[in-house]
């Protein structure tokens, strides 16, 4: 199969064949149809988070299974599936608390000693799995805890960014920040995040939905997913947010990775509002709250892939999709193929347009 590779950290991802493993006793072989690129893909592309090389990137996917392993009981093969990369144990105490999206996931991997998933086809050599899917490839090789069955209705290539941005996002408004109708929502950074963050908004209710972003694009987007007011990322963009809300947002999302983006989420709470970092940040960096932002009782959090429980949140966005409330044709700004996987990765640097979907051929 074809398949983009990650040679090394700060160099383009190179077009390779490779070999891929017959799945084992809990494992899924998907026929990759569509992949978004995602900006946690480039912090890896770029070396600025670690990861052991050479690897296949790719992590918002979706799909049809062509075979399974003979313990897999939540898929079947046909099945039109959507994969995650916080794949879960079902055991460890994170997976048996409704934590699922912090579960570690040794188990999903193979073991040490175990033949890998992935090997370059002309000379044998391992090729590392990322993320637990590597779906920039035209097969995936993954655990069943790794994907999700869906509405075969579905259009794939609408349902891959369901699998990390649309997760990310939605769950932060609704598993992390549980945002009930009235509530006043800042979303920081208008990506494919931040404006999935700001359509689920919408579904849930807010009162007031104010997008923060650069790029007036952008900011047109959000308004058409539904912010209710987008502004600026300046300087004064805390303050507008305060004045506008006469006192600051119950929620404020940031949705980019981005220090600036972090401190402006906490400078834009009201009293006792909640400030969710969803972006990666630089290793090392620390977002914080302030002596007086905690005696005025505001919080801080991260939602680590929007502290979803994705066996039912997945296949329940798609309903919403299905159903015209979650709009994902205006989040993907371009469909592309497999060779065209670096061109998309420029285009996300220079910040104008939303998501780019790695389309492959049937």
């Amino acid at each position: 199969m074809k398949a983009a590779v990650l040679v090394q950290a700060g160099h383009p991802l190179e077009i390779h064949d490779l070999t891929v493993a017959k799945p084992g006793p809990h494992e899924v072989l998907i026929r990759t149809a569509a992949c978004g690129l995602c900006h946690s893909d480039l912090h890896f592309i770029d070396g600025a988070y670690p990861h052991p090389l050479p690897a296949v990137p790719g992590h918002e996917a979706a799909g049809i299974v062509e075979a399974i392993g003979s313990e897999v009981r939540t898929v079947k093969v046909g099945d039109a599936v959507v994969t995650c990369l916080s794949a879960f144990c079902g055991h460890c105490e994170f997976c048996v608390t409704g934590r699922m999206a912090l579960c570690l996931g040794g188990d999903t991997r193979r073991q040490p000693g175990d033949a890998p998933r992935l090997t370059r086809t002309d000379d044998g050599s391992v090729v590392n799995q990322m993320l637990n899917l590597s779906a920039f490839a035209e097969q995936m090789l993954v655990h069943e805890h790794a994907c999700v069955a869906i509405n075969p209705d579905m259009p794939l290539d609408r349902a891959a960014i369901i699998g990390c941005a649309v997760t990310t996002g939605a769950g932060a408004i609704f598993n992390a920040c549980k945002v009930t109708p009235g509530e006043t929502v800042a979303v920081v950074g208008c990506g494919g995040v931040g404006l999935a963050t700001v359509n689920a908004a919408k579904i849930a209710g807010a009162g007031r939905i104010i997008a923060v972003d650069p790029m007036p694009e952008k900011r047109a987007l959000a308004m058409k997913l539904g912010a209710t007011d987008a502004i600026d990322s300046s300087p004064e963009a805390a303050a507008q947010i305060v004045e506008m809300t006469k006192g600051g947002v119950h929620h404020a999302i940031e949705a980019v990775g981005r220090p600036a983006s972090g401190d402006l989420a906490v400078a834009s709470l009201r009293r006792g509002g909640t400030a969710t970092i969803l972006g990666m940040m630089p290793l090392g960096h620390k977002v914080g709250l302030s002596a007086n932002d905690l005696l005025s009782d505001k919080k801080l959090q991260g939602a680590l892939m929007g502290s979803n429980h994705f066996p039912v949140d997945l296949p329940r966005l798609v309903e919403f999709y299905m159903r015209g409330l979650l709009d994902l044709d205006s989040i993907i700004a371009e469909r592309i193929p497999l060779s065209g996987v670096n061109e998309g990765f420029e285009k996300m640097k220079q910040g104008h347009s939303a998501r780019s979907v790695i389309v492959f051929d049937s």
